[in-house]
Protein backbone atom coordinates (compact mmCIF):
# COMPACT_ATOMS: atom_id res chain seq x y z
CA UNK A 1 0.00 0.00 0.00
CA UNK A 2 2.82 2.35 0.85
CA UNK A 3 4.54 1.52 -2.44
CA UNK A 4 1.34 2.30 -4.34
CA UNK A 5 0.96 5.70 -2.69
CA UNK A 6 4.59 6.52 -3.43
CA UNK A 7 4.04 5.76 -7.11
CA UNK A 8 0.97 8.01 -7.27
CA UNK A 9 2.86 10.83 -5.52
CA UNK A 10 5.75 10.49 -7.90
CA UNK A 11 3.37 10.51 -10.84
CA UNK A 12 1.54 13.55 -9.52
CA UNK A 13 4.77 15.44 -9.04
CA UNK A 14 5.91 14.49 -12.53
CA UNK A 15 2.62 15.62 -14.05
CA UNK A 16 2.76 18.88 -12.13
CA UNK A 17 6.32 19.50 -13.21
CA UNK A 18 5.50 18.79 -16.85
CA UNK A 19 2.49 21.08 -16.63
CA UNK A 20 4.55 23.86 -15.03
CA UNK A 21 7.26 23.48 -17.63
CA UNK A 22 4.74 23.64 -20.40
CA UNK A 23 3.18 26.78 -18.89
CA UNK A 24 6.60 28.37 -18.52
CA UNK A 25 7.48 27.64 -22.12
CA UNK A 26 4.10 28.99 -23.22
CA UNK A 27 4.46 32.26 -21.31
CA UNK A 28 8.06 32.68 -22.46
CA UNK A 29 7.04 32.21 -26.06
CA UNK A 30 4.13 34.62 -25.59
CA UNK A 31 6.37 37.20 -23.93
CA UNK A 32 8.96 36.78 -26.67
CA UNK A 33 6.22 37.20 -29.26
CA UNK A 34 5.02 40.38 -27.52
CA UNK A 35 8.58 41.72 -27.41
CA UNK A 36 9.05 40.95 -31.09
CA UNK A 37 5.84 42.78 -31.89
CA UNK A 38 6.90 45.74 -29.74
CA UNK A 39 10.30 45.87 -31.44
CA UNK A 40 8.62 45.76 -34.84
CA UNK A 41 6.32 48.62 -33.81
CA UNK A 42 9.27 50.70 -32.59
CA UNK A 43 11.25 49.98 -35.74
CA UNK A 44 8.28 51.03 -37.84
CA UNK A 45 7.89 54.20 -35.76
CA UNK A 46 11.59 55.07 -36.13
CA UNK A 47 11.42 54.41 -39.86
CA UNK A 48 8.36 56.66 -40.19
CA UNK A 49 10.06 59.41 -38.16
CA UNK A 50 13.19 59.21 -40.32
CA UNK A 51 11.10 59.37 -43.48
CA UNK A 52 9.24 62.36 -42.08
CA UNK A 53 12.51 64.15 -41.20
CA UNK A 54 13.88 63.43 -44.64
CA UNK A 55 10.71 64.77 -46.23
CA UNK A 56 10.86 67.91 -44.07
CA UNK A 57 14.53 68.41 -44.96
CA UNK A 58 13.73 68.05 -48.63
CA UNK A 59 10.90 70.53 -48.15
CA UNK A 60 13.22 73.04 -46.48
CA UNK A 61 15.79 72.59 -49.23
CA UNK A 62 13.16 73.19 -51.89
CA UNK A 63 11.86 76.24 -50.02
CA UNK A 64 15.38 77.67 -49.69
CA UNK A 65 16.05 77.04 -53.37
CA UNK A 66 12.79 78.78 -54.27
CA UNK A 67 13.68 81.71 -52.01
CA UNK A 68 17.13 82.10 -53.57
CA UNK A 69 15.61 81.87 -57.02
CA UNK A 70 13.02 84.49 -56.09
CA UNK A 71 15.68 86.82 -54.67
CA UNK A 72 17.72 86.42 -57.85
CA UNK A 73 14.87 87.67 -60.02
CA UNK A 74 15.64 91.30 -61.00
CA UNK A 75 11.99 92.32 -61.00
CA UNK A 76 11.05 90.62 -57.76
CA UNK A 77 9.62 92.95 -55.11
CA UNK A 78 11.92 91.50 -52.47
CA UNK A 79 15.04 91.34 -54.65
CA UNK A 80 16.79 93.92 -52.43
CA UNK A 81 15.63 92.54 -49.10
CA UNK A 82 16.92 89.84 -46.81
CA UNK A 83 15.46 88.55 -43.52
CA UNK A 84 17.69 90.56 -41.20
CA UNK A 85 16.72 92.51 -38.10
CA UNK A 86 18.65 93.78 -35.04
CA UNK A 87 19.28 91.07 -32.46
CA UNK A 88 20.61 93.41 -29.77
CA UNK A 89 21.13 97.04 -28.76
CA UNK A 90 24.16 98.81 -27.33
CA UNK A 91 24.02 100.73 -24.05
CA UNK A 92 27.16 102.84 -24.42
CA UNK A 93 29.02 105.45 -22.42
CA UNK A 94 28.88 107.66 -25.55
CA UNK A 95 25.54 109.42 -25.31
CA UNK A 96 25.99 111.09 -28.72
CA UNK A 97 28.17 110.60 -31.79
CA UNK A 98 30.55 113.29 -30.60
CA UNK A 99 33.45 111.76 -28.69
CA UNK A 100 32.98 108.22 -29.97
CA UNK A 101 36.47 107.06 -31.07
CA UNK A 102 37.14 106.88 -34.79
CA UNK A 103 38.36 103.30 -34.39
CA UNK A 104 37.86 100.55 -31.76
CA UNK A 105 40.23 99.91 -28.83
CA UNK A 106 41.63 103.47 -28.94
CA UNK A 107 39.86 104.20 -25.65
CA UNK A 108 40.26 101.13 -23.40
CA UNK A 109 37.90 102.58 -20.75
CA UNK A 110 35.08 103.07 -23.28
CA UNK A 111 32.48 100.59 -22.01
CA UNK A 112 29.16 99.33 -23.27
CA UNK A 113 26.55 96.68 -22.53
CA UNK A 114 25.39 94.55 -25.43
CA UNK A 115 21.78 93.68 -24.59
CA UNK A 116 20.22 90.93 -26.69
CA UNK A 117 16.54 90.68 -27.51
CA UNK A 118 15.05 87.85 -25.49
CA UNK A 119 12.50 87.07 -28.22
CA UNK A 120 15.22 86.50 -30.83
CA UNK A 121 18.25 85.23 -28.93
CA UNK A 122 18.07 82.48 -26.27
CA UNK A 123 20.74 82.56 -23.53
CA UNK A 124 22.21 79.31 -24.87
CA UNK A 125 23.31 81.18 -28.00
CA UNK A 126 25.93 83.04 -25.90
CA UNK A 127 27.44 79.94 -24.28
CA UNK A 128 31.18 79.85 -24.88
CA UNK A 129 31.53 83.52 -25.85
CA UNK A 130 33.10 84.29 -22.46
CA UNK A 131 36.09 82.12 -23.44
CA UNK A 132 37.12 84.66 -26.11
CA UNK A 133 38.99 87.86 -25.27
CA UNK A 134 37.47 89.88 -28.16
CA UNK A 135 34.55 89.74 -30.56
CA UNK A 136 33.56 91.30 -33.86
CA UNK A 137 30.36 93.35 -33.87
CA UNK A 138 28.30 94.06 -36.99
CA UNK A 139 25.96 97.02 -36.52
CA UNK A 140 23.92 99.74 -38.24
CA UNK A 141 24.95 103.40 -38.56
CA UNK A 142 21.50 104.41 -37.33
CA UNK A 143 22.41 108.08 -36.70
CA UNK A 144 23.57 108.86 -40.23
CA UNK A 145 22.14 112.17 -41.40
CA UNK A 146 21.36 110.87 -44.89
CA UNK A 147 19.61 107.57 -44.23
CA UNK A 148 16.54 108.75 -46.14
CA UNK A 149 18.62 108.71 -49.34
CA UNK A 150 18.90 104.93 -49.15
CA UNK A 151 15.17 104.56 -49.80
CA UNK A 152 15.40 106.48 -53.05
CA UNK A 153 16.20 104.91 -56.45
CA UNK A 154 19.98 104.74 -57.06
CA UNK A 155 19.76 107.46 -59.70
CA UNK A 156 18.24 109.85 -57.14
CA UNK A 157 20.15 108.88 -54.00
CA UNK A 158 23.12 111.18 -54.78
CA UNK A 159 25.46 108.59 -53.30
CA UNK A 160 28.93 110.10 -52.89
CA UNK A 161 31.70 107.90 -54.23
CA UNK A 162 34.37 109.87 -52.34
CA UNK A 163 34.52 111.24 -48.81
CA UNK A 164 36.90 113.57 -47.02
CA UNK A 165 39.14 111.92 -44.44
CA UNK A 166 40.83 113.47 -41.39
CA UNK A 167 44.31 112.05 -42.00
CA UNK A 168 44.35 113.63 -45.46
CA UNK A 169 43.44 117.01 -43.92
CA UNK A 170 40.13 117.01 -45.75
CA UNK A 171 41.40 115.33 -48.92
CA UNK A 172 39.02 112.97 -50.68
CA UNK A 173 39.26 109.20 -50.87
CA UNK A 174 37.00 106.49 -52.27
CA UNK A 175 34.38 105.52 -49.69
CA UNK A 176 35.40 101.85 -49.77
CA UNK A 177 38.99 102.82 -48.93
CA UNK A 178 37.71 104.39 -45.70
CA UNK A 179 35.52 103.47 -42.75
CA UNK A 180 33.11 106.32 -43.29
CA UNK A 181 29.63 105.65 -41.87
CA UNK A 182 28.00 106.98 -45.03
CA UNK A 183 28.00 103.97 -47.32
CA UNK A 184 25.60 102.40 -49.83
CA UNK A 185 24.67 99.99 -47.02
CA UNK A 186 25.10 101.74 -43.63
CA UNK A 187 26.65 98.71 -41.92
CA UNK A 188 29.60 99.00 -39.56
CA UNK A 189 32.17 96.50 -38.34
CA UNK A 190 34.07 96.91 -35.08
CA UNK A 191 35.94 94.82 -32.55
CA UNK A 192 35.62 95.03 -28.76
CA UNK A 193 37.01 93.35 -25.66
CA UNK A 194 34.69 90.86 -23.98
CA UNK A 195 34.70 91.63 -20.26
CA UNK A 196 31.85 89.39 -19.10
CA UNK A 197 28.80 87.46 -20.31
CA UNK A 198 25.74 87.39 -18.08
CA UNK A 199 22.50 85.95 -19.45
CA UNK A 200 21.35 88.15 -22.31
CA UNK A 201 23.99 90.82 -21.61
CA UNK A 202 27.62 91.09 -22.71
CA UNK A 203 29.87 93.71 -21.07
CA UNK A 204 32.35 95.19 -23.54
CA UNK A 205 35.25 97.63 -23.39
CA UNK A 206 37.27 99.54 -25.96
CA UNK A 207 34.10 100.27 -27.94
CA UNK A 208 33.52 102.97 -30.52
CA UNK A 209 29.72 102.59 -30.58
CA UNK A 210 27.08 105.20 -29.76
CA UNK A 211 24.34 104.50 -27.25
CA UNK A 212 21.32 102.85 -28.88
CA UNK A 213 23.23 101.34 -31.82
CA UNK A 214 21.31 98.38 -33.35
CA UNK A 215 23.39 95.20 -33.55
CA UNK A 216 22.98 92.71 -36.40
CA UNK A 217 25.46 90.04 -35.34
CA UNK A 218 28.53 89.26 -33.25
CA UNK A 219 31.31 86.80 -34.01
CA UNK A 220 34.34 85.69 -31.97
CA UNK A 221 37.71 87.22 -32.81
CA UNK A 222 40.11 84.53 -34.03
CA UNK A 223 43.77 85.69 -33.94
CA UNK A 224 45.06 82.90 -36.19
CA UNK A 225 42.98 84.10 -39.14
CA UNK A 226 41.70 87.58 -38.22
CA UNK A 227 45.18 88.99 -37.60
CA UNK A 228 46.96 88.89 -40.96
CA UNK A 229 50.72 88.82 -40.80
CA UNK A 230 52.31 91.14 -43.33
CA UNK A 231 49.12 93.11 -44.05
CA UNK A 232 49.83 96.60 -45.41
CA UNK A 233 47.98 99.93 -45.30
CA UNK A 234 48.43 103.25 -47.16
CA UNK A 235 50.79 105.78 -45.61
CA UNK A 236 48.02 108.31 -45.01
CA UNK A 237 46.27 105.88 -42.62
CA UNK A 238 49.33 105.91 -40.36
CA UNK A 239 49.11 109.66 -39.66
CA UNK A 240 47.64 109.29 -36.15
CA UNK A 241 49.75 112.15 -34.80
CA UNK A 242 47.53 114.57 -36.73
CA UNK A 243 44.66 113.71 -34.37
CA UNK A 244 46.53 113.56 -31.05
CA UNK A 245 46.36 116.45 -28.59
CA UNK A 246 49.41 117.91 -26.85
CA UNK A 247 48.20 117.82 -23.25
CA UNK A 248 45.12 117.44 -21.05
CA UNK A 249 44.52 119.27 -17.79
CA UNK A 250 41.54 119.82 -15.50
CA UNK A 251 40.36 123.09 -13.98
CA UNK A 252 40.14 123.71 -10.24
CA UNK A 253 36.35 123.55 -10.43
CA UNK A 254 36.29 120.25 -12.30
CA UNK A 255 36.45 117.87 -9.32
CA UNK A 256 33.62 119.54 -7.41
CA UNK A 257 31.39 119.81 -10.48
CA UNK A 258 31.96 116.12 -11.28
CA UNK A 259 31.18 115.10 -7.70
CA UNK A 260 27.93 117.10 -7.76
CA UNK A 261 26.81 115.62 -11.09
CA UNK A 262 27.89 112.04 -10.41
CA UNK A 263 25.01 111.36 -8.04
CA UNK A 264 22.53 111.63 -10.93
CA UNK A 265 24.11 108.84 -12.99
CA UNK A 266 26.02 106.79 -10.42
CA UNK A 267 23.46 103.97 -10.13
CA UNK A 268 23.07 103.49 -13.88
CA UNK A 269 26.68 104.20 -14.86
CA UNK A 270 29.06 101.68 -16.35
CA UNK A 271 31.78 103.11 -14.11
CA UNK A 272 32.36 102.38 -10.45
CA UNK A 273 33.74 105.74 -9.32
CA UNK A 274 34.29 109.36 -10.29
CA UNK A 275 38.01 108.66 -10.68
CA UNK A 276 37.31 105.94 -13.22
CA UNK A 277 34.93 108.22 -15.08
CA UNK A 278 37.56 110.99 -15.11
CA UNK A 279 39.94 108.44 -16.63
CA UNK A 280 37.41 107.89 -19.42
CA UNK A 281 37.26 111.65 -20.10
CA UNK A 282 41.04 111.81 -20.31
CA UNK A 283 41.26 108.87 -22.72
CA UNK A 284 38.51 110.22 -24.99
CA UNK A 285 40.05 113.70 -25.19
CA UNK A 286 43.53 112.29 -25.84
CA UNK A 287 42.44 112.41 -29.48
CA UNK A 288 41.12 115.63 -30.97
CA UNK A 289 37.47 114.71 -31.44
CA UNK A 290 36.62 117.91 -33.28
CA UNK A 291 35.77 117.71 -36.96
CA UNK A 292 38.35 118.90 -39.48
CA UNK A 293 36.15 121.90 -40.27
CA UNK A 294 36.27 122.93 -36.61
CA UNK A 295 40.03 122.42 -36.38
CA UNK A 296 40.95 124.17 -39.61
CA UNK A 297 38.71 127.24 -39.54
CA UNK A 298 39.00 130.26 -37.24
CA UNK A 299 37.01 129.96 -34.05
CA UNK A 300 34.70 132.81 -34.93
CA UNK A 301 33.52 130.99 -38.06
CA UNK A 302 32.79 127.52 -36.74
CA UNK A 303 29.63 128.33 -34.85
CA UNK A 304 26.84 126.72 -36.87
CA UNK A 305 23.22 126.01 -36.15
CA UNK A 306 21.63 122.66 -36.72
CA UNK A 307 19.70 123.89 -39.76
CA UNK A 308 22.71 125.38 -41.59
CA UNK A 309 24.10 123.50 -44.59
CA UNK A 310 26.11 124.23 -47.70
CA UNK A 311 27.26 122.45 -50.85
CA UNK A 312 30.48 124.44 -51.03
CA UNK A 313 33.55 122.21 -50.68
CA UNK A 314 35.24 124.81 -48.48
CA UNK A 315 32.56 124.20 -45.86
CA UNK A 316 31.97 120.43 -45.91
CA UNK A 317 28.68 118.99 -44.77
CA UNK A 318 28.19 115.70 -42.89
CA UNK A 319 27.12 113.99 -46.11
CA UNK A 320 30.54 114.26 -47.76
CA UNK A 321 32.85 114.59 -44.80
CA UNK A 322 33.89 111.36 -43.18
CA UNK A 323 35.15 112.87 -39.97
CA UNK A 324 32.10 115.07 -39.51
CA UNK A 325 30.02 111.92 -39.76
CA UNK A 326 31.93 110.11 -37.05
CA UNK A 327 32.20 112.93 -34.55
CA UNK A 328 29.32 115.03 -35.80
CA UNK A 329 29.57 118.83 -35.98
CA UNK A 330 25.98 118.98 -34.79
CA UNK A 331 26.67 116.74 -31.80
CA UNK A 332 29.77 118.68 -30.80
CA UNK A 333 27.90 121.82 -29.75
CA UNK A 334 30.09 124.84 -29.17
CA UNK A 335 29.59 128.31 -27.81
CA UNK A 336 31.72 131.38 -27.17
CA UNK A 337 32.39 132.69 -23.68
CA UNK A 338 34.66 135.71 -23.38
CA UNK A 339 35.92 135.10 -26.92
CA UNK A 340 36.84 131.53 -25.99
CA UNK A 341 35.35 128.56 -27.84
CA UNK A 342 33.95 125.94 -25.45
CA UNK A 343 33.17 122.44 -26.70
CA UNK A 344 30.81 119.91 -25.15
CA UNK A 345 31.28 116.17 -24.80
CA UNK A 346 28.38 114.09 -23.45
CA UNK A 347 29.33 110.87 -21.66
CA UNK A 348 26.95 108.76 -19.56
CA UNK A 349 24.42 111.59 -19.73
CA UNK A 350 26.87 114.14 -18.29
CA UNK A 351 27.92 117.24 -20.23
CA UNK A 352 31.71 117.69 -20.12
CA UNK A 353 32.75 121.16 -21.28
CA UNK A 354 36.28 121.77 -22.42
CA UNK A 355 38.42 124.11 -24.52
CA UNK A 356 41.44 123.51 -26.71
CA UNK A 357 44.01 126.06 -27.86
CA UNK A 358 45.75 126.33 -31.20
CA UNK A 359 48.65 124.24 -29.89
CA UNK A 360 46.44 121.28 -29.02
CA UNK A 361 46.35 121.78 -25.24
CA UNK A 362 43.04 120.71 -23.71
CA UNK A 363 41.55 122.19 -20.55
CA UNK A 364 38.50 120.42 -19.11
CA UNK A 365 36.38 123.05 -17.36
CA UNK A 366 33.50 121.33 -15.60
CA UNK A 367 30.78 118.67 -15.70
CA UNK A 368 27.02 119.10 -15.50
CA UNK A 369 23.88 117.07 -16.14
CA UNK A 370 23.23 117.27 -19.86
CA UNK A 371 20.01 119.14 -20.66
CA UNK A 372 19.90 117.48 -24.09
CA UNK A 373 19.93 114.01 -22.59
CA UNK A 374 17.67 115.00 -19.71
CA UNK A 375 15.08 116.46 -22.06
CA UNK A 376 15.06 113.24 -24.10
CA UNK A 377 14.46 111.15 -20.96
CA UNK A 378 17.89 109.60 -21.37
CA UNK A 379 18.53 109.29 -17.64
CA UNK A 380 15.14 107.71 -17.03
CA UNK A 381 15.65 105.25 -19.87
CA UNK A 382 19.02 104.13 -18.59
CA UNK A 383 17.92 103.58 -15.01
Amino acid sequence: MAASNSKWLTLSITVAFVTLSACTVYFRRRKSRNLDEKIQELEASVKAALEKCAAERQGRIRAQQALRKSLAQPNAENSNSYPMAPIATIQSCFSTRNGAPRQPLLVPLARACLKFRTDRVPPAALEGLEKYSHCWIIYVFHLNTDLEKLWKPPSQSKFKAKVRVPRLKGGRMGVFATRSPHRPCPIGLTVAKVEAVNGHTVLLSGVDLVDGTPILDIKPYLPYCDSIKGATIPDWVKEDNLLAVSSISFSKEFSSSLANSWSYVEKSSLYASVDEFQGLIRQVLTWDIRSASQRSRPHNSIIKTENESTDNDSSPTPENYEEDEITGDLDNEVHISNDTVIYHLILEGLDVSYRIDCNGNVLVDNVSLSTRIQNSNKIIAVT
